[in-house]
């Protein structure tokens, strides 16, 4: 099994397990990563995500350059075709984009290790990037004469400022955990046997918070980032409406005056 899959105290942990391919993703990798992901945004019991790899030296490094040599079938025929053909005849590019999930629910990437290509695309389509100090972040295609195929050019000049993802992006050079940090790329660092630990705590602390209120905040500032501010402003007044008579808003303001933790449940 290339990836496993656990829950606890409504957190998720997805791991992806190819240590001797540096968690590399092949098809089979992820064609199941995708299934675990729309699993836990299925279960009910599940609030935050949690995206990691095994063993220290590596998150990821992307697409298994050796499982995935261009086919014989012509891209442009490919092109046209559904996310799971597509991929079979040599897109497997599509597998990497999350997007298709709609997957509202927090999702923390536990960064260990190489961090790199697709690997970086991953994380960059979480919401939250945690890392160990020997972290090591990068988007090298330009190298091999390829660009990174997912959303990389595009994430990372959202995610850091545009002179830094540039330098990244067209030397394909590699930063380290702490300078991720300094330029905003991630949000903490941590000894490499205290990753999974902050992950969770991080994950427990969202978790406690009204679930339908953590997943709408998300699903704002994904459908509105790019859009004029009256209409994202709009489209707030609306997601804030549908949450004003949820059972949980109206439990969290019982709790606040009642001076007890609230207990939500996600209605």
């Amino acid at each position: 099994m290339t990836v496993h899959y656990s829950v606890s105290d409504h957190v998720a942990v997805i791991r992806l397990d190819r240590p001797e391919a540096l968690n590399a993703l092949d098809l089979d990798s992820l064609e199941a990563l995708r299934a675990t992901l729309c699993a836990a945004r299925d279960d009910d019991d599940v609030r935050v995500i949690v995206l990691t790899g095994a063993g220290r030296k590596s998150f990821c490094v992307g697409a298994d350059l050796k499982n995935t040599v261009p086919p014989s079938t012509n891209f442009g025929s490919s092109f046209v075709r559904s996310i799971d053909r597509a991929a079979a005849e040599g897109i497997y590019v599509r597998l990497m984009d999350l997007s298709s999930l709609r997957v509202f629910k927090p999702m923390i990437a536990a960064i260990n290790g190489y961090c790199l290509g697709g690997g970086l695309e991953l994380a960059l389509q979480c919401d939250l990037r945690i890392a160990s100090n020997n972290a090591v972040f990068g988007l090298p295609e330009a190298v091999v004469a390829s660009i990174p195929a997912v959303c990389g050019i595009q994430a990372l000049q959202k995610a850091v400022p545009s002179a830094i993802a540039m330098k990244m992006l067209l030397t394909g050079g590699k930063i380290d955990a702490s300078y991720a940090e300094r330029v905003g790329l991630i949000s903490d660092v941590v000894e490499p046997e205290a990753l999974i630990d902050k992950a969770l705590e991080l994950a427990g602390t969202i978790a406690a918070n009204g679930p339908l209120a953590v997943q709408m905040i998300k699903k704002v500032a994904q459908t509105s980032s790019n859009v004029p501010l009256t209409q994202a402003l709009e489209f707030t007044e609306l997601a804030w409406g549908a949450m004003r008579d949820s059972e949980d808003r109206v439990e969290g303001r019982k709790a606040f005056a009642e001076k007890r933790k609230p207990q939500f449940k996600g209605r």
